[in-house]
């Protein structure tokens, strides 16, 4: 069943077409990635569908009952509302819903043959189902801490960041859950750790969705399916990323020779994305295999657990660490000892020592808020160190920020590139190229060549920042979250650029697969106590590694504590000699209460296995007491046998 269905659509602005002949279908259950070239008219099919843009030929058909949202990229909230509040303003049907079942949960214990009624509550059950909203509060609580909005959630949400707003309305977008998720760059001003909670909550949610994204492993990880607009026109990929590679690589190889470099690049990107998933699931299924057999051993022996998260941290830090001659005989670019830096009551570094040689390509990651950019200040000398030793040598450096600082808004792009006259650029290696030619590489077009750099966007400047680095020659790159605001083809370029660079890189970023397929060094801020820890790991094998981590220190803490009530029940029933006057009382009634249970659970059995019965009390809505009265059986039984064991003990 399509829920969106689009036939033949055409969208023109001025002479440049953006959609051509377009048909597009969604269906139930479906996670649909968009991608393509900026400008190429993703942002354009999305508002399609929600109507903020007409097409000027073709038919839309939507299915009337179904409910679209879309994240919009500057959220606007009502006045005088708290981020709480502002997340709680868009569950507003939710907690109605909950409140009318609750009410006719309570009008049917007296009245339970109202067919009205229980219609309504098996319709309500459904939606409460379909929105997983039964435990709102919860959910709430667990939203506000992963996109780290809990510090805030009492402030005026008005007053927040662009960036920590759109986390606010993606944080309700996913509690009310609509029919229809659309997304436009979900994953910008998202930590990793956050991007990896929001793709446990849409795959264990099961959302239909549609997003734009430049985040290859959020697409891979997400995505069922793949839609690719290029000009004007849509090709439809099954699968994640790689399958996409795999696809598109298959058809540029049939195509003529003008997709030479494309298919180069594609070539290059799906070789490395093959080889480096592969030995590290190899890596992951063994660690998993003994990760699994620890906890079955852990019972009997505790401190299993211990030797193993030391092991693990040890794996973190150690792997694939190259030291000797080569390394040593490098020139040294930075040497840090013992520093520290804080910002007003914040630390963010703490006695840190590391050196940073030539050639050396290194990732700085962690949660935001954590001090990564003012790690780059410091190596640019935009910032000085509290405490400590920090020795630069001599040498050049080339400094990307997020603000495109190095741009000068009232000069053309020709201006920008040969600012002493003529049409050619030298770039870092040497090589002698016209500047249409060398733009062209950065997917630019030979009429933007007189177009002034303040009326391009962001990620056009961002391009150009970018292609102005490699003209230069710099002995050492320092780039603040690079791939912001650029698409799959201009990250490619960039990443074959970078590979071939010379010198040393140091950059920030959250893109967990361009830390993979760049790094070979990552600096990883905790985010506790200016913790910075180096290590020589793929990001996202640090990461899995640090989940597991985790895991183990919370299931040492659940073994600790099931010690220490099972001491603590032994000490009580040492002290004891009869029950409770409390739990005698308990004792006494459990027994009838546990055949009552008995007896309902076999009514309500009896009716799901009747037709003429739960159509009239709807089959969900019973169902759904059946868990609910099973589940307060189980612990009645167990709570009576808890009983009578203690009984047992004193007679003992």
């Amino acid at each position: 069943m399509a829920l969106i269905d689009l036939q033949n659509i055409n969208k023109q602005y001025d002479t440049k077409v953006i959609l051509k002949d377009v048909n597009f279908t969604l269906t139930p259950g479906q996670r649909i990635a968009v991608i393509g070239q900026n400008g190429q008219g993703k942002s354009t099919l999305l508002k399609v569908i929600t109507g903020e843009v007409e097409p000027d030929i073709g038919e839309k058909s939507i299915d009337k009952s179904v409910k679209i949202e879309m994240l919009a990229q500057q959220p606007k909230f009502e006045a005088n509302l708290t981020v709480r509040q502002a997340i709680e303003k868009q569950l507003t049907e939710l907690n109605q819903a909950r409140t009318r079942y609750e009410e006719l949960t309570h009008q049917l214990a007296t009245d339970y043959e109202n067919e009205d009624l229980l219609r309504e509550q098996s319709e309500l059950a459904t939606f409460i189902d379909f929105h997983n909203a039964w435990d709102l509060d919860n959910m709430i609580e667990r939203v506000l801490k992963e996109f780290k909005l809990k510090e805030f959630e009492n402030k005026d949400v008005n007053l927040l960041s662009g960036g920590e707003q759109r986390r606010v309305s993606l944080a309700g977008l996913l509690l009310k859950k609509p029919d229809i998720l659309l997304l436009d760059e979900p994953t910008n001003h998202l930590d990793v750790y956050m991007v990896e909670f929001l793709e446990s909550l849409l795959i264990k949610n099961n959302f239909t969705l549609l997003f734009i994204s430049h985040d290859r492993y959020f697409i891979d990880n997400i995505a069922t399916s793949i839609v690719e607009i290029e000009d004007g026109t849509l090709r439809k990929f099954n699968g994640g990323y790689s399958d996409y590679l795999r696809q598109k690589e298959e058809i540029l190889a049939s195509m003529q020779k003008d997709h030479e470099n494309l298919l180069r690049l594609v070539k290059r990107e799906a070789h490395w994305m093959q080889r480096g998933i592969t030995a590290r699931r190899k890596r992951n299924e063994r660690r998993k295999a003994e990760y699994f057999e620890l906890k079955k051993k852990a019972k009997t022996n505790p401190a299993q657990i211990k030797k193993m998260t030391v092991e693990l941290q040890r794996e973190q830090k150690s792997f694939n660490n190259t030291t000797g001659e080569t390394k040593n005989k490098r020139k040294m670019l930075f040497e840090l000892d013992k520093i520290t830096k804080s910002l007003g009551d914040k630390l963010l570094i703490k006695d840190f020592t590391v050196r940073i040689l030539q050639k050396d390509v290194i990732a700085i990651v962690g949660p935001n808020g954590t001090g990564k950019s003012t790690m780059l200040k410091l190596f640019t000398e935009k910032l000085k160190i509290d405490s400590g030793n920090f020795k630069k040598g001599d040498f050049s450096i080339g400094y990307f920020d997020q603000h495109r600082e190095m741009l000068d808004d009232s000069k053309t792009l020709i201006e920008t590139f040969c600012p002493n006259g003529g049409d050619r650029v030298v770039l870092d290696d040497g090589r002698n190229m016209h500047v249409f030619g060398y733009l062209k590489n950065f997917l630019f077009p030979k009429e933007y060549l007189d177009k002034k750099v303040g009326v391009l966007s962001g990620g056009e400047k961002n391009r150009v920042a970018l292609a102005l680095l490699f003209t230069k020659n710099y002995d050492c790159l320092i780039l603040d979250e690079p791939t912001n605001d650029l698409d799959i083809p201009t990250i490619n370029i960039l990443e074959e650029y970078l590979q071939n660079f010379q010198g040393a890189l140091i950059f920030v970023s959250h893109d967990r697969y361009f830390v993979d397929k760049i790094a070979t060094k990552l600096f990883v801020f905790k985010g506790i106590n200016g913790i910075v820890e180096e290590s020589f790991q793929p990001y996202t094998e640090y990461l899995e590694i640090e989940k597991e981590i985790k895991d183990l220190m919370e299931f040492e803490k659940e073994l600790e504590k099931e010690t220490n009530n099972s001491n603590n029940e032994k000490k009580q029933q040492k002290k004891q000699t009869k029950l409770s006057y409390k739990d005698q009382r308990q004792y006494d009634s459990l027994p009838e209460e546990i055949e009552k249970l008995e007896e309902k659970i076999e009514e309500l059995r009896a009716c799901l296995a009747n037709p003429a019965c739960y159509e009239i009390r709807g089959i969900v809505a019973t169902s759904k007491e059946l868990e609910e009265v099973e589940a307060i059986y189980e612990t009645k039984v167990e709570r009576f046998l808890e009983l009578e064991e203690l009984i047992e003990s004193f007679n003992a």
